[in-house]
Parts: C-alpha cells; sequence; structure tokens
C-alpha cells in the first residue's frame, strides 16, 4: 500500500530528497522525501497524503486564527445573526477572550523563562519539557487561547453559522501542527512526554 508514515500506513517507495532534519534521538522526515509511489491505483492516495503533509508545521497557527476568523466575518453576512443584545454579547465575548489571553500569555511567559523555542514551526529546537502552569490542563495552552479568541469573536458575531469554523480550526490545529509536535517531542523527551500526554488533554 502506498501513503506517508505520519498517518500511519504502511510507506511508500521513495525517492530520497537530502533534507532530513536530525533530531536527536530520531528524525523528522519531510513530505517531499516521499515523492514516488507503487502501485499506479494507489499513486492518487500517497499524492494526496504527501500534499496534506507538506502543510505540517508550516503555517503559524496565529495566522491560521487570523485566517479563520476573517473567514467567520465573511460568513457572517450570509445568515441573519442572532438577536441578542450588545451588551451582553461583549460580556461574554471579553470574557471568552479574557481566558484566552490569560492562557496565551502565562504560556509564553513559561516559554520565556525556560529559555525554549516559542517558534511553532521549529518544534525540533525544543529544549525543555514545559509541564507547569497552564500545561497543567492544557497541553497546548496557546492554541487554546487562539480556539478562545475565535469563540469570542462568533460570540460578537453572533452568528449561528461562524461557529461550525470552530471545529475546523481545531481539525486543522490537531493534524498539521499539534500531532507533527507530538511526534518531534515524543522523540526529544520519550517517556518524560508519554506520561505527560498520560495525564494531561490535548485541549482541555
Amino acid at each position: 500500500m502506498c501513503s506517508y508514515p505520519a498517518f500511519g500506513i504502511a510507506p511508500c517507495e521513495t525517492a530520497r530528497q537530502p533534507n532530513i532534519q536530525l533530531v536527536r534521538t530520531g528524525h523528522q522526515r519531510r513530505a517531499h522525501d516521499y515523492v514516488l509511489c507503487g502501485p499506479p491505483h494507489n499513486k492518487t492516495l500517497c499524492l494526496t497524503f504527501v500534499a496534506m503533509s507538506s502543510l505540517e508545521l508550516k503555517v503559524p497557527p496565529p495566522a491560521v486564527a487570523l485566517l479563520f476568523g476573517f473567514l467567520m466575518w465573511l460568513a457572517s453576512s450570509l445568515v441573519a445573526p442572532v438577536e441578542i443584545p450588545f451588551g451582553p454579547r461583549v460580556a461574554v465575548a471579553f470574557v471568552f477572550a479574557s481566558l484566552g489571553l490569560v492562557f496565551g500569555v502565562s504560556g509564553t511567559v513559561l516559554f520565556w523563562r525556560t529559555k525554549t523555542t516559542m517558534n511553532p514551526t521549529t518544534p525540533a529546537a525544543t529544549a525543555s519539557l514545559v509541564t507547569t502552569g497552564p500545561f497543567r490542563f492544557t497541553r497546548n495552552p496557546m492554541y487554546l487561547s487562539l480556539l478562545l479568541y475565535l469563540l469570542a469573536w462568533a460570540v460578537y458575531l453572533s452568528n449561528v453559522l461562524v461557529l461550525l469554523f470552530l471545529p475546523v480550526f481545531v481539525l486543522y490545529i490537531n493534524q498539521f501542527q499539534i500531532k507533527p509536535e507530538e511526534r518531534v517531542l515524543s522523540s526529544l523527551f520519550g517517556p518524560e512526554y508519554a506520561a505527560y500526554k498520560g495525564r494531561v488533554r490535548r485541549w482541555l
């Protein structure tokens, strides 16, 4: 069968490129390491996996959140908003945004204090495993903060349609940001990270 290892399926025939990033105890394969597939009837499936994998760790999550926020604003014009008084709507949106700010800032400060990378596109540069502060409740407080900002934006827009973008955002971040990060962190910290994953959820 033809596929890409990140998806947990047997690998394709490969044409290797000299662009393997070494990560202490292992290595991280890039999508374009896998460009040739086996039987012709499997080539389309394999190329689809490769194309999807090429998005891994490429787009910073804040940029993804901004794009989703813009799309939510566009979608809000397609359906009439729910009639909610302006005051309560802003108050609820403010609460969600404030929670997002708490998770985002506290997580960033801890990364800064431990002198580990804050660049979401280079998890291999992680110097230490942070498990204190907001990381006791969620393994990804910064990504949770972005989701809370989008939830606050959805409440402010007061439109049922825009709520559909929230699970799509979670699915995107899970597939193209969090799962690749987890593979790298597992190779860097081994049993310590496995134990942490067992204690703390990915989101909440």
